[in-house]
């Protein structure tokens, strides 16, 4: 399925279609319950930070932060506004290499390779590493052209109706917009153009969606909906999400990391645990709704 190739590539760039990333150049309230985790036995890591730090010019947004996230789970990333959860999200992808004052320090491993080398092409990346944003940000075309921006951008362009539909199904969107598909993107509703997106991001078949509160612009029954795609986009994609919503944390999630005021990673573990038994009291406090 897929990866938001205009969200997180410039046009005009990357046109093949190969995997690897190499540049193609030399050179307080009660919390319902969480979700069951999808895997049992051992959890393969498809994304690690090493005492990954992260400046914007002087300032520190993250703390040697040390994680290991799992293949085809959610993952949740919470903590109060301006904790560096976002921060961290684009990092994954190297998204904050569109920042100047940015500067990264320490590792970040996808499928063992540092993110970061310098044989490591960004578009390539992310190609591999779909982003979706807060506010739903479909282009100015048809639907059908939307999804299949990424496809035609990597001349992915056999059997591009049939593409185009798995797409629009996987993100839970085909059967309310394949009588319009004509239609412009920017006609839909918010939830609808947030599910685009997404169809948009799984288009072009990725291994890792990331999703910064994807949620939050929503009204609760397009919320509804999205958690519930959420959940299933897990069966076939590693799924990372940074939210403000401590509840829609537990119910959708399989892991969460809590990140703390100064860009500090203070406890990851299964969501359960985290919710029902914290290792540490400063995560207790946040959870109880003591600070933050």
């Amino acid at each position: 399925m897929s990866k938001e190739t205009m969200t997180t590539s410039n046009p005009g760039t990357e046109t093949e279609d190969d995997d690897s990333l190499a540049s193609p150049t030399p050179g307080s309230e009660a919390v319902e319950e969480s979700s069951p985790s999808r895997s049992s036995g051992s959890e393969r890591t498809v994304i690690e930070s090493r005492n990954l730090d992260v400046y914007y010019g002087t300032e520190q947004a993250l703390q040697s932060v040390d994680i290991q996230i799992p293949e085809r789970q959610v993952t949740a990333m919470i903590g109060p506004s301006g904790c560096g959860k976002s921060t961290f999200l684009r990092c994954i992808n190297r998204m904050n290499d569109l920042i100047d004052a940015a500067r990264v320090e320490g590792d970040l491993l996808f499928q063992n390779k540092n993110v970061y080398d310098d044989d490591v092409d960004p578009v390539a990346l992310r190609r591999r590493i779909g982003m979706v944003f807060q506010q739903p940000n479909p282009f100015p075309k048809s639907i059908y052209d939307n999804v299949a921006y990424g496809l035609r951008l990597q001349n992915k362009t056999e059997n591009l109706d049939e593409k185009v539909e798995e797409a629009l199904k996987g993100a839970a969107l085909w059967d309310e917009v394949s009588h319009q598909l004509d239609e412009s993107g920017l006609e839909l509703s918010g939830g609808q153009q947030q599910r685009l997106c997404i169809a948009r991001a799984i288009a072009v078949d990725p291994e890792v969606i990331l999703m910064d509160e994807p949620a939050s612009a929503l009204d609760p029954v397009a919320t509804s909906q999205i958690e519930d795609l959420i959940d299933e986009l897990a069966q076939d994609y590693t799924v990372v999400i940074v939210t403000h919503n401590m509840q829609q944390a537990a119910r959708i999630s399989d892991k969460t990391a809590v990140f703390l005021t100064g860009g500090e990673l203070v406890e990851f573990d299964d969501t359960q645990k985290i919710f029902e038994n914290p290792e540490h009291q400063r995560v207790e406090d946040y959870i109880t709704g003591k600070f933050g």
